[in-house]
């Protein structure tokens, strides 16, 4: 994963989870949904890392 996609995932999800902190305290059920979309927003990153890198080992072992 590239440097600029890696930046994305960790800004998007540290506002993510700092509106969900700062919303706790107004309304519980947009923290947990704030969360939820967080987590996610992890989750989505890793899949995608995985992805890239799996597509690149098999690039590589392709025979020229």
């Amino acid at each position: 994963m590239g440097k600029g996609l890696s930046l994305w995932f960790a800004c998007s999800s540290i506002l993510l989870l700092t509106a969900a902190s700062i919303s706790i305290s107004t309304n519980i059920w947009l923290a947990l949904l704030l969360g939820v979309l967080c987590i996610a927003n992890i989750g989505w990153g890793f899949i995608l890392k995985a992805r890239m890198r799996r597509k690149a080992e098999t690039k590589s072992q392709q025979p020229s």
